[in-house]
């Protein structure tokens, strides 16, 4: 690989991790091309990317965006699992894959939201329910004490209308 190459190779890589919403760092020991073409389509479905790379050319991207902490990862056969929209899927994508196949591809670490997170904390962010449901969630908690006021002031309003009901009634036979 000429200099050249090497040097739109880390623009490229440097392009693709400024855009992600995070990132995890993988080992692919143990992977035959088979399982590997198999784990890229699985990650594709969810809008997610694995590249394998060049740990001395990832680590001058990672320079570039001054992600450092993270550099001390690319030891041996590298692998980035890159999800652009949402972190969650990307991670779930990846432990679900690495619990069928005996934890590889073994993550390392991750970068989510331009933070490092160690290979525990991927795990559990895989076990977080996906975006949508978390924002359904939060509608539906701000929508149950407004939907109990919007109750309350209806049942208010019909109280205050059986009251001038009933003292329309009552001046009504007292008229008669």
């Amino acid at each position: 690989m000429n200099r050249q190459d090497k040097t739109a190779a880390v623009d490229d890589l440097q392009q693709k991790l400024e855009g992600a919403s995070a990132f995890y760092v993988t080992d692919f020991t143990g992977l035959n091309v088979k399982q590997i073409t198999q784990f890229r389509a699985r990650l594709r479905k969810q809008g997610v990317e694995y590249v394998v790379v060049k740990n001395t050319l990832a680590k001058r991207a990672l320079t570039a965006l001054e992600l450092n902490e993270v550099a001390e990862f690319f030891t041996g056969p590298t692998g980035l699992v890159i999800g652009s929209r949402d972190p969650v899927a990307a991670a779930k994508a990846l432990t679900d894959f690495a619990r069928e196949f005996d934890n590889r591809p073994a993550v390392k670490a991750g970068v989510v939201e331009r933070k490092a997170v160690p290979a525990d904390a991927v795990k559990r962010l895989a076990e977080l329910p996906p975006r949508e449901v978390l924002l359904a969630q939060i509608a539906g908690g701000l929508q149950a004490p407004m939907a109990r006021l919007a109750g309350g002031m209806n049942q208010l309003l019909a109280g205050f209308a059986r009251a001038v009901e009933a003292l329309r009634q009552q001046r009504q036979g007292a008229g008669s």
